[in-house]
């Protein structure tokens, strides 16, 4: 069955394996920003979207709307990383962080519902939306904000849209490189916390080339998107399930379990330095 899929962040890690695996046998509107990783691929209409811009945001919308009255499958992907300790967080970036993760979704789904009637939106979350990961507390929280709002969207619309949250662990993808290049200066300079950044920073680059295949991470994707019933949250990999089965321990365990591994990782890693 040939389908109308919309994608946003497709020129990229996830986005971009989902735009080519999809695209086969289903036609797609794929959202990009940075026109140089546009490519010419069959079946694909690709859009200008700009998550950050209210206007980019709308114009997409229309746009996709001038093209079609059905979209069958809407896959939010588009995200980014906002790092560092609380304590030193610029809130700018903070804002920028929800306009990207949370905010921006909500308005395309938005612009989009009058189209998406019987069919379904896929967020794709993360493991972090469960709470734990200390020193990227803006994503996480961005990524919770954006699952305890489409769920409210399932329950409470009208059009029969199914609403679908996959929080996968770890993907092997740009995103961890971009992360620490968006948020170098930031953690150079926060002196308080050297040790801690700088363990992060090179776990972020190692997360470049490890975890989750993005290839088979978007075919578990898509037999979620065409199966007949699915369920309403996936969670993927075993990193994301240890991650949801420390969440449902009392928040002072976590803590202080998180802290620990923390400290260890930290330690391990300087002596190897």
């Amino acid at each position: 069955m040939n389908r109308n899929i919309v994608i946003t962040g497709s020129t990229s890690g996830i986005g971009k394996a989902l735009v080519d695996l999809l695209s086969i046998d289903n036609y797609i509107f794929a959202g990009y920003r940075n026109s140089a990783k546009v490519k010419d691929i069959v079946n694909v209409d690709y859009f200008y979207i700009d998550m950050t811009d209210r206007k980019s945001i709308s114009d997409a919308a229309d746009y996709i709307k001038s093209k079609t009255d059905k979209v069958d499958i809407l896959i939010n992907v588009a995200g980014c990383v906002a790092a560092g300790p609380v304590e030193n967080l610029d809130t700018d970036r903070l804002r920028e962080q929800f306009e990207v993760n949370t905010f921006s979704h909500i308005e395309f789904t938005q612009k989009l519902v009058p189209v998406l009637e019987n069919g379904r939106v896929i967020n794709i979350s993360s493991m972090a939306s469960f709470g734990n990961f200390p020193f990227i507390s803006p994503y996480c929280a961005s990524k919770r904000a954006l699952d305890i709002f489409f769920n409210a969207f399932s329950i409470e619309n009208h059009k029969n849209i199914k609403v679908i949250s996959i929080k996968p662990g770890v993907i092997a993808t740009p995103i961890w490189e971009k992360s620490v290049e968006a948020n170098l200066r930031d953690l150079e300079n926060c002196v308080v916390y050297k040790r801690e950044l700088e363990f992060l920073k090179a776990n972020a680059l190692k997360n470049t080339n490890k975890g989750l295949d993005v290839c088979k991470t978007a075919k578990i994707i898509k037999d979620i998107a065409f199966s007949k019933n699915p369920k309403t949250s996936y969670t993927i990999g075993r990193d994301a399930r240890f991650a949801q089965i420390l969440s449902m321990f009392p928040q002072d365990v976590v803590n202080r379990l998180v802290k620990f591994a923390l400290e260890h990782r930290i330690n391990k890693y300087c002596k190897e330095m």
